[in-house]
């Protein structure tokens, strides 16, 4: 989706992707199936404004919007700063405050890629027997979480796992057209498995309300349940893309033995 497009054609792809006619948006836009049909085949030039209201009916993801943007001849809507730049500064704290605040549990920060961005105390105590090249330079946590010689051996429910990681990562794709998305999910996808006799087998218990993390460790099997936090009201790109993952116990045993390993005892 970053190559150069016009706006037309961006708009198509995108209204083709979000499954809907050019009547159903025209209508959530509030403006003619004719006028949006002109748009779409070059026939009219939108203004700003009219970019930046599809876009958002669309849904588009904020780089995406720019992108639309610079393909209507428009300077760019929202700024795209590194985290650690200045501007920043009070999203970061936050990010920190999250992350310390979630200890004795692990959290971490990852970007849109799933790029490690940042990680609470907790989170060394659960790479135990990571080969260190999965966890040198630019670490991806997906790629981690599934690889052979990452977390897999010691994920107790990997299948389900595995199949709840993939199909986040089809939603995500989905919402983003995000080529190295797609490029992480061929890649995860074509890993190897253990295969089922080697596998123990996790049903599924009465009191699960999520998919479970559960993994074995020095304390025995801990099991997680995550949950997903982003700013939702950012108008930075970069900002609009980091999203913290918590993970929360799923039982006392577990509570205990992460409380037990961050204190030392």
């Amino acid at each position: 989706m970053e190559q150069k497009h016009t706006v037309g054609s961006l708009l198509k792809q995108w209204r083709t992707r979000r499954r809907l006619s050019q009547l159903a948006l025209a209508l959530e836009a509030q403006i003619s199936q004719r006028h949006l049909s002109f748009l779409e085949s070059g026939r009219s030039q939108p203004s700003r404004d009219m970019i930046l209201q599809l876009a958002e009916h669309l849904g588009l993801p904020l780089r995406d919007r720019n992108l639309m943007l610079n393909a209507g001849g428009y300077a760019a809507q929202f700024p795209q700063r590194p985290l650690d730049a200045p501007d920043l500064s009070a999203a970061r704290e936050a990010v920190s405050r999250i992350l310390r605040g979630h200890l004795p549990h692990p959290a971490l920060a990852v970007d849109r890629h799933w790029t490690l961005l940042a990680a609470n105390a907790a989170v060394p105590y659960l790479l135990t027997g990571v080969a260190p090249h999965l966890l040198a330079g630019e670490v991806n946590v997906l790629r981690v979480s599934l690889h052979p010689e990452g977390l897999a051996p010691r994920i107790l429910n990997l299948g389900a796992w595995r199949a709840h990681v993939l199909a986040r990562l089809d939603h995500e794709i989905e919402a983003t057209a995000d080529a190295r998305l797609a490029a992480l999910r061929a890649e995860l996808t074509a890993l190897p498995c253990p295969e089922p006799a080697k596998q123990p087998r996790m049903p599924r218990q009465p009191q699960d309300i999520a998919v479970p993390l559960r993994l074995k460790s020095s304390r025995g099997p801990l099991s997680f349940i995550s949950t997903t936090t982003v700013f939702g009201t950012a108008v930075d790109v970069t900002l609009s893309e980091v999203t913290i993952e918590a993970f929360f116990p799923a039982d006392q045993d577990t509570a205990e033995a992460m409380a037990g390993l961050y204190l030392g005892s």
